[in-house]
C-alpha cells in the first residue's frame, strides 16, 4: 500500500476509542502518529511503500542515576510527536569488535552504547479499515547476558513483517546493569529480591506490548517470544516465571535454556555483588550508583546472567518444569551442528582421555563411549561435540522431552548448514547464531565478500522463514510448498534438519544426550 492510499485507510480505520485517546494528547495529529504508552510516535515507511518501522520507542524509564538497579519504571511521558525513526542506545557494554564466527553484521552498531537503554523497535504492515489484527513475535537477543542489543542488523524485522507478522524487537540491560545482585538492593526492593534486572526489563517490555501493540496492528492474544542463545535461555526463564503469565502463547528456544545448568541462588548472587561493590571501591549503594558506568563495567566483573531471586524465578528453572509450573506456551526448539565453544586448542586424545576419568570416575567409560578418543582427531571432535552439547544440545533437548511428556505441542530442528565463509571464518560450518539470518529472512545483511552465499542459502532461508513464520501464526510450522514437520515426541524423537536439504529425521544422538544429562544434573 503507497503512502497517500495508507493515510486514507488509516483516517477511515480510527475508532471512537482511538480518536478519544487522540484527544486526550492534544489537537488533531497527522495521521501518522500512533498513541503509545508516553505520547505519540511516528515512525517510518520503508522505500517500497509496505512496511512501517518504529525504531527506538522507549518503553521505560531510563535506568539511571538512582534508577541503576531497580525494576523498570513506568515510561517518562513526552510532549508533541516522538520521531522513532532510530534504534535508541544498545545497553551499556563494551564496544564491539569481530571475533570468533561473528562478523560485524552479527553485531551491535559500535555507537551509541549507554545505561539509558530501554527501547523497543516495531515493524509492521500499514493496517487498513477492519483488517484483523496480526500475530505478534517478540525477539530477545543473546550475547551471553554481557552484551548484544536490538540493533543487531540480522535482527531487522522487515522481512517478517512482510509475512504478516508484527516483529518486535527489545533492549534489555547486560552485565553488571542487569544482572547484578546486592543485600542493600534485595533489602530495598519491595520483592526483597535482585539481580534479575534484564529479565525484569524483557517483562516490561512484554507488558508494553499488551498495552500497547494493537494501535501498531498486532494481535495482543498472539504473542510468541523468540531468541537466540542467552535471548534463549532468556525465553526459557519467562516461560519458567510466574510473572510471565498470560504475556505470551508461544516461544522458539534457539540455543539455550537452563535444565542442566546451576543457577545462583540469591544469597550467592548477593556474595559476588558485595565483592564486585568492593572492587569498585564504593563503601554504599549510593556511592555504586554514583559511580561512572564506565568504571562499573570495567571493574565489577562476576555477574553471570539470571538467578534464582525467589521473585522472577522462585525456584530453579528444571525444578518449575518438573512441577508443571511454568506457562502454558507451545514450542519450536533447536540447536546448531557445530556451535562448540572450547576454549584453546582441542586435547590430545591421551589428555583428553585422562581428564575425563579424573572428572568422571567411574562414570568414564560410559562417557567415552559417546564422545570417543580413539585418535588425536577423533578426541577433537568429541570435545567440540561435548562443548556443544552440555551448552545448547542438553538444554534444548531436555526441554523439548519435558514439554512433550508434558503433552505440549514441540517442535524440535538441528540447523546444519554450514554457512559459506572465506579466510578465517571458513572453519566455523553451522556455528553458534549462523540460523538467525536464515530464520528471520536477513541474508540481505550478510558480507557476501566474507561469505559467498548460494541458491542452497536462499532456499534454505526461504523454507526457515517460512516455518518461523507459520509457528508463530497458528503454533505449527507446517504450510503449503514446505516439508512436513513432525510434531516432536518422547517416543519418536522426529525432528527437522535444516540443512542443505530440509527433512525430517529421529534425532541421532538422543542417547549420549541422556546420558549427559543424567551427569550434569547429579
Amino acid at each position: 500500500m503507497k503512502r497517500a492510499a495508507w493515510k486514507a485507510a488509516w483516517i477511515g480505520s480510527i475508532t471512537l476509542g482511538a480518536l478519544t485517546t487522540l484527544l486526550a494528547f492534544g489537537p488533531v495529529v497527522p495521521p501518522e502518529a500512533v498513541p503509545v504508552s508516553g505520547g505519540l510516535i511516528s515512525g517510518s515507511l520503508n522505500q517500497a511503500g509496505d512496511i512501517l518501522s518504529y525504531k527506538g520507542i522507549p518503553f521505560a524509564a531510563p535506568p539511571v542515576g538512582d534508577l541503576r538497579w531497580r525494576a523498570p519504571q513506568p515510561v517518562v511521558p513526552w510532549s508533541g510527536v516522538r520521531r522513532c525513526d532510530r534504534f535508541g542506545p544498545s545497553p551499556m557494554q563494551r564496544v564491539p569488535e569481530p571475533f570468533g564466527p561473528w562478523s560485524a553484521e552479527y553485531l551491535i552498531p559500535k555507537e551509541p552504547i549507554s545505561e539509558d537503554c530501554l527501547y523497543l523497535n516495531v515493524w509492521t504492515q500499514p493496517t487498513a479499515k477492519n483488517q484483523p489484527l496480526r500475530p505478534v513475535l517478540v525477539w530477545v537477543y543473546g550475547g551471553g547476558f554481557n552484551s548484544g542489543g536490538s540493533g543487531v542488523p540480522i535482527y531487522d524485522g522487515e522481512a517478517m513483517a512482510r509475512r504478516g507478522i508484527v516483529f518486535v524487537s527489545i533492549n534489555y540491560r547486560v552485565g553488571p546493569f542487569g544482572f547484578l545482585a546486592h543485600p542493600e538492593l534485595s533489602q530495598e526492593s519491595p520483592a526483597k529480591a535482585s539481580g534479575n534486572y534484564g529479565l525484569l526489563d524483557q517483562l516490561a517490555a512484554l507488558q508494553w506490548v499488551q498495552q500497547n501493540i494493537a494501535r501498531l496492528g498486532g494481535d495482543p492474544a498472539q504473542v510468541t517470544i523468540a531468541g537466540q542463545s542467552a535471548g534463549s535461555m532468556s525465553v526459557n526463564c519467562l516461560v519458567a516465571s510466574p510473572l510471565g503469565k498470560g504475556l505470551f502463547n508461544k516461544a522458539i528456544a534457539q540455543s539455550g535454556a537452563s535444565f542442566a545448568r546451576p543457577q545462583l541462588t540469591l544469597a550467592q548472587a548477593e556474595e559476588i555483588g558485595l565483592k564486585a561493590m568492593q572492587a569498585v571501591g564504593a563503601a554504599s549503594l549510593a556511592e555504586l550508583r554514583a559511580k561512572p558506568a564506565a568504571e562499573i563495567l570495567q571493574k565489577a566483573q562476576g555477574t553471570r546472567g539470571p538467578i534464582m531471586d525467589g521473585y522472577v524465578l522462585p525456584k530453579p528453572v528444571a525444578t518449575l518444569f518438573a512441577a508443571g509450573a511454568q506457562n502454558n506456551i507451545t514450542l519450536l526448539t533447536g540447536w546448531n551442528e557445530d556451535e562448540g565453544m572450547a576454549s584453546g586448542p582441542a586435547k590430545s586424545a591421551e589428555a583428553y582421555r585422562q581428564q575425563i576419568e579424573q572428572q568422571y570416575g567411574t562414570d568414564a567409560p560410559h562417557f567415552l563411549k559417546y564422545y570417543p578418543a580413539g585418535s588425536d582427531a577423533e578426541a577433537a571432535t568429541s570435545q567440540m561435540r561435548l562443548s556443544r552439547d552440555q551448552t545448547f544440545g542438553v538444554q534444548n533437548y531436555t526441554w523439548a522431552q519435558v514439554a512433550s511428556k508434558q503433552g505440549q505441542p514441540v517442535y524440535v530442528y538441528r540447523f546444519t548448514r554450514k554457512v559459506p565463509a572465506t579466510g578465517a571464518y571458513a572453519h566455523y560450518g553451522a556455528f553458534h547464531t549462523g540460523e538467525v539470518p536464515y530464520a528471520y529472512d536477513n541474508l540481505r545483511f550478510i558480507d557476501r565478500q566474507l561469505r559467498p552465499l548460494d541458491a542452497t542459502d536462499a532456499e534454505l532461508a526461504r523454507q526457515m522463514a517460512a516455518y518461523w513464520a507459520n509457528f508463530v501464526k497458528t503454533g505449527d510450522p507446517n504450510g503449503k510448498g514446505l516439508p512436513t514437520w513432525p510434531v516432536y515426541t518422547k517416543k519418536d524423537q522426529e525432528m527437522m534438519v535444516l540443512g542443505d536439504r530440509v527433512r525430517a529425521q529421529p534425532l541421532p544422538d538422543a542417547a549420549s544426550l541422556d546420558f549427559l544429562y543424567g551427569l550434569l544434573s547429579r
